[in-house]
């Protein structure tokens, strides 16, 4: 099945984007999670969204989540891993799943974290973000997973079936080191000690940490959210920000981003509002599309 328009992010800029393309009868799936917005849920008090004035972040998320669930708006619980532009659609990886839609609109915040020495440069060259996807290159092999969230304990599970040896490298705060309590395989040797160098050649040899060094063939870091970059290959960007014109259009045909991830300020008013411009335009793109189709026919 193929949608109309994938929307990638739960927050105020994919909801608003959601609802906009909805009333416009366009075939769309969002992907987020059940709380909508992390970031919003943990705000004690909202004064600048128009018309909800003195008002928590859990409330106004409760509001957020009455208005779509009216519209019968659901919120798939599937983390993309990448967005590959195929020419007349765009493909979103989640583990080993492939959903199909002719428009993508990136809501997907901002990653805070910088990346560790190393990470970048060996994308692809031993280092990836999804352990599920990429697990059969490294049968019999070293592997480290440095984690940023409760959910990469899973991915080190799934990896230490496969690898001769996994490594977990928790960058969260945990309840309990012991592994009989946490989920952790007995097999995965956790290093509580922070990363601060991925060493390779041509392709990744070596983590470096604070107190040790280890030999791994390859890391795999798991964070909420990917960098523009690694998401979408080819999309332009700004620092960490993804670069859009007025329309929120992106350097990719049919690829369109709003809220935190285009940048500053990081404001849910700004984000709801670039939400509803992203579908808009992302609408007039389909329709365009259906034309040039009817035209040609």
């Amino acid at each position: 099945m193929r949608y109309d328009m994938a929307i990638i992010g739960s927050g105020p800029a994919g909801l608003s984007a959601a609802i906009n393309a909805k009333i416009r009868n366009k075939n769309i799936i969002v992907f987020g999670n059940d709380n909508l917005s992390n970031k919003l849920v943990k705000a004690p008090s909202i004064e600048n969204y128009l018309g909800f004035y003195d008002i928590s972040g859990e409330d106004l998320r409760d509001k957020f989540k009455a208005h779509i669930e009216s519209m019968d708006i659901e919120i798939v619980d599937k983390k993309i891993n990448n967005v590959y532009a195929m020419g007349d659609y765009f493909a979103l990886m989640s583990g080993d799943e492939m959903f199909e839609a002719t428009t993508v609109i990136l809501a997907t915040g901002v990653e805070y974290g910088k990346p560790i020495k190393g990470e970048e440069e060996f994308l692809g060259k031993g280092v990836g973000y999804c352990a599920t996807c990429d697990a059969p290159l490294y049968r019999d092999k070293k592997v480290a997973i440095i984690g940023y969230n409760k959910e990469s304990e899973e991915e080190a599970n799934f990896l230490s079936e496969i690898a001769s040896k996994t490594y977990f490298i928790p960058m969260y705060k945990r309840e309990g080191l012991m592994r009989s309590s946490d989920g952790l395989d007995s097999s995965i040797e956790v290093i509580n000690d922070r990363p601060v160098q991925i060493h390779g050649e041509n392709l990744v040899n070596k983590v470096e940490l604070k107190q040790q060094e280890i030999d791994v063939d390859g890391v795999f870091v798991i964070k909420d959210s990917a960098s523009p970059k690694s998401l979408v290959p080819g999309i332009e960007t700004e620092g960490p920000h993804i670069k859009v014109d007025i329309n929120m259009n992106t350097s990719i045909n049919g690829c369109f981003a709003a809220g935190d991830c285009v940048g500053k300020p990081y404001s849910y008013i700004k984000s709801a509002g670039q939400g509803q411009i992203a579908a808009l335009n992302a609408v007039a793109y389909l329709d365009k599309l259906k034309i040039e189709q009817k035209k040609n026919n």
